[in-house]
């Protein structure tokens, strides 16, 4: 593990405690329904699972949780997909297994998930199974990103606050993004930023502003043009 593993704070609120980033004074989702939240902005944003399929690869920066994760795993095995779900997530801080467990228990839903991933899980590395192939990629993703060989059908974008996060929503970093994106290639984040829009529209991506979950009014969609 990376010794720049996060350092966390955790906020109680009714369902429980919800864990904070020290490092970026953000919770890592949202205070009224982080699985909803995680369905709504990020599988419904890249149409899925109705996309799903073949050789397919979900690329992410921020790892956080892997919430995100494990809500994927979960509807591809759903969905009866042959094969394995290919994803790859881009993170500077991991959390470690104890932190993950931990913030995981507030999501019972995919508590199956998180059982079999926790159990494999060789810390900063990967994880495969029968039905997925996981890497983390640990660092700075303005550096790891540009060396990634792979080629993501569906981008999660979900850094911290654009405002608390500035380096994992810079133009450069979104156009590195575009670059790595298949040939009909989509991606889905929380934010609908005006600088983030422009920025992926400068990478490539056909944008599209739709309502967001609970307190955000908006989010944001997009499709490789």
């Amino acid at each position: 593990m990376t010794d720049q593993t996060a350092k966390l704070d955790w906020r109680q609120t009714d369902a429980g405690a919800v864990p904070v980033s020290v490092q970026f004074d953000d919770p890592y989702y949202s205070l009224v329904g982080g699985l909803a939240e995680t369905r709504h902005v990020f599988l419904d944003g890249n149409d899925l699972p109705a996309r799903f399929g073949g050789d397919f690869q979900i690329a992410e920066l921020g790892f956080g949780t892997g919430l995100n994760l494990l809500t994927a795993w979960a509807a591809w095995e759903r969905a009866g997909c042959s094969g394995r779900l290919n994803f790859t997530s881009f993170e500077a801080f991991p959390m470690d297994a104890a932190q993950m467990a931990r913030a995981l228990q507030a999501f019972p839903e995919v508590a199956p998930w998180r059982d079999r991933f926790l159990t494999g899980w060789a810390g900063s590395g990967g994880y495969m199974s029968e039905t997925l192939r996981f890497e983390l990629i640990v660092g700075d993703a303005r550096k790891t990103l540009p060396e990634w060989e792979g080629q993501a059908d569906a981008w999660f974008l979900d850094g911290f606050s654009p405002a608390r996060n500035p380096e994992l929503w810079g133009a450069k970093l979104l156009a590195d993004v575009g670059r790595h994106t298949a040939p009909a290639g989509t991606l889905a984040t929380y934010t609908a930023a005006g600088q983030v829009r422009r920025a992926l529209q400068a990478a490539g991506f056909l944008i599209t502003r739709v309502p967001g979950y609970g307190r955000k009014r908006h989010m944001t969609r997009g499709a490789l043009a």
